[in-house]
């Protein structure tokens, strides 16, 4: 288990979650995310020459959140560190790690885009919340919720 932060505690204090955090807690807990590190495991690096790879996991949370939230890969880089929702669902602690480089996710995502592993991901996604009577609506830029569908 993870030391909490001054800033954990802070922000575990507050009256209500924001909408942002209710979407990616409902998210975090929807996708199964072993069996999807599986998939792309087999194409992922493997570390052998330069540096060492990312976290297939932590790559593939960042890489949900660009898409969600319709971000660039420098935006996004830059709306984890101001965001302790999106930190939360990257599960990033700032004492022992940094959020992957832009460049880092553009190479991450163009290699789900040529084994068309993104493709399956967000069919996957569509059928759990189909599942689970919810629906993924993105209304402004920024601003993705999940609300329970009707039953006719």
């Amino acid at each position: 288990m993870k030391q909490q932060t001054f800033a954990d505690v802070e922000y575990s204090h507050r009256k209500r979650k924001t909408k942002r955090e209710q979407f990616l807690n409902t998210m975090d807990r929807l996708i199964p995310w072993e069996c999807w590190v599986d998939e792309i495991r087999p194409y992922y690096a493997k570390g052998r020459r330069g540096r060492p790879p990312r976290g297939i996991e932590l790559m593939l949370r960042m890489h949900l959140l660009k898409t969600w939230f319709s971000l660039s890969e420098s935006g996004l880089e830059d709306a984890i560190y101001d965001s302790y929702a999106m930190r939360g669902f990257m599960h990033i602690d700032f004492l022992n790690q940094q959020v992957p480089s832009a460049a880092t996710l553009r190479r991450f995502r163009r290699l789900l885009k040529k084994n068309k592993i993104d493709e399956m991901i967000f069919a996957d996604i569509d059928e759990r919340l189909k599942a689970a009577g919810l629906s993924l609506r993105i209304r402004e830029m920024t601003d993705v919720s999940v609300a329970r569908t009707r039953k006719a």
